[in-house]
């Protein structure tokens, strides 16, 4: 018996809605010269958290209707994989290191042996002149010398190597540390979580969607207006959104977009005459700081009516004053 009750208040709580909904629409019937009047539905724009590198979900940490901020981790990928090729890289880079000490030292030893070999090459140019040594001792003593400093060069040449090897490992490390990264999703911007598209342990090919977020700091309706009002709308106009859900408030807005190409009216426009018209889409932005202030209660698909002041000369009309909660 109680729960009947509940019920019966319920839809009579419905009924009310609907009729004071419909009564403010035959009350606005006949608008103020300078007005026009369309339907439309609240939306928000939508943002996608998807994967940049494929992998297998290991953990996804919003749910659907969570609110989120910039820089909340929303989802894990298994990173075993890359962090083992992050480890390879910098065993790598730590080869390259010893490598180029090796080459400093051989350098090191290299030079030792020009030095040798140029010292014995002038006490043999010497002798010979004195009569003491061959001309075949001199011979030897030139070819060491330039074998010495053939010596020297390779060895300065591994040097240049080790160093380029040491700068592609750490260039590799960062890279694979900037992917690492990119395997943690955030959330990039205020918003909250309309869609969880995928649970963990699936695999997903790069581009995957995770989650979809609404931004409610961008939330807007989009109405169809005729030619004749469209040609006579402005940018920033003034705009009375009024939600069948609480018809007893008027929303402000104001024109942000107004289409360049005419249309069709969507099929989800109400009434079938409107949907037979050639139409301009016009976007109507709902201020920052009134969505700021209301997120908590700010819901997408909602249907309303937006009255738009096509010219500025004209009176906004009182019952078409801004009312909030």
């Amino acid at each position: 018996m109680k729960s009947r009750t509940i019920l019966i208040i319920g839809v009579l709580i419905v009924a009310i809605a609907a009729g004071s909904y419909h009564w403010w629409q035959q009350q606005q019937s006949d608008l103020p010269d300078g007005f026009v009047r369309a339907n439309g539905r609240i939306e928000a724009e939508r943002v996608d958290v998807a994967l940049k590198f494929g992998g297998r979900i290991a953990e996804v940490l919003a749910d659907e209707g969570q609110m989120v901020t910039p820089g909340d981790v929303v989802a894990r990928i298994d990173s075993t994989e890359l962090e083992a090729e992050i480890r390879a890289a910098e065993a790598a880079t730590r080869q390259a290191e010893q490598e180029l000490a090796q080459a400093k030292a051989l350098v090191a030893q290299r030079e030792g042996e020009v030095t040798l070999a140029q010292a014995e090459l002038e006490r043999t140019e010497t002798l010979v002149t004195r009569g003491y040594a061959t001309a075949q001792t001199l011979d030897q003593r030139r070819s060491q010398e330039i074998t010495a400093i053939a010596a020297l060069n390779t060895a300065r040449a591994q040097i240049a190597s080790a160093k380029a090897a040491i700068e592609a490992s750490e260039a590799k490390v960062a890279a694979l540390k900037a992917n690492l990264a990119d395997y943690t999703l955030i959330a990039p911007r205020n918003g909250r979580v309309q869609y969880r598209l995928a649970q963990p342990g699936e695999v997903l090919a790069a581009g995957g969607k995770i989650i979809t977020l609404l931004d409610l700091t961008d939330v807007y309706m989009d109405v169809y207006l005729p030619t004749d009002d469209a040609g006579r709308l402005r940018f920033g106009a003034e705009a009375r959104l009024i939600l069948a859900a609480a018809s007893q408030y008027v929303i402000p807005a104001s024109v942000e977009f107004v289409a360049s190409e005419a249309q069709f009216t969507p099929k989800y426009v109400e009434t079938e005459s409107e949907r037979a018209k050639l139409t301009f889409r016009v976007k109507l932005q709902i201020p920052a700081e009134v969505l700021k202030k209301y997120q908590d209660v700010v819901k997408t698909g909602v249907p309303g009516i937006a009255i738009v002041r096509i010219s500025p000369e004209a009176e906004w009309p009182e019952t078409l004053a801004v009312k909030l909660p």
